[in-house]
């Protein structure tokens, strides 16, 4: 079966790319939990995340926005001490920013995003199609930062966007895609 080719070299990557990556995530919990691990990825491989991710999920109280925002600095103390995630403090603390910036978005943090959907974007052919930004993706990222977020540069909101499903990014020829085209998705 053909996939994705960064799909392919861990068993990880594998189960993400074909259970979860793209497929459409609406509840604001679920769209926080992915903005935080895409922020905490950037400057590291995806890989990382996604060996820590059950350690993230233990360490933000399974993301739950509500418990995250009223984390204080003891429980930054507590992340930063925590060998199971990536203990960077500047990304700690937007983790904890977005969580409040969250929950003062009046409609909610997926609708905010879900804004920018692309459903007409084009299906890549190769690797090389996959853009790293796109007009939509800077638009989220000045929306986001407008409403108080951080590290959701341009590039972490494309991959957001990838992530939940806003834009399907599965090549052409990847049996996810194609699976999908057979069952009228």
């Amino acid at each position: 079966m053909v996939r994705c080719a960064w799909a392919t070299s861990d068993p990880l990557y594998l189960s993400y790319h074909d259970e979860e990556w793209g497929r459409p995530v609406r509840d604001d919990d679920g769209v926080y939990e992915r903005v935080t691990l895409e922020a905490f990825q950037s400057g590291l491989s995806w890989i990382t995340i996604l060996r820590k991710r059950e350690n993230f999920r233990a360490a933000f109280d399974g993301f739950h926005l509500a418990k995250v925002a009223a984390y204080g600095e003891a429980d930054v103390h507590r992340l930063l001490a925590d060998p199971g995630i990536v203990r960077n403090r500047a990304k700690i603390e937007a983790a904890v920013a977005n969580a409040r910036a969250a929950l003062d978005l009046p409609a909610g943090l997926s609708a905010l995003i879900w804004k920018y959907a692309d459903p007409d974007a084009p299906i890549p052919q190769t690797m090389a199609d996959v853009p790293a930004t796109t007009p939509g993706s800077v638009a989220l990222a000045k929306d986001l930062k407008k409403h108080g977020f951080r590290f959701v540069g341009p590039t972490t909101a494309y991959a957001l966007m990838q992530a939940i499903g806003l834009v399907d990014d599965h090549l052409a020829d990847c049996v996810v895609r194609v699976g999908r085209r057979r069952a009228g998705a």
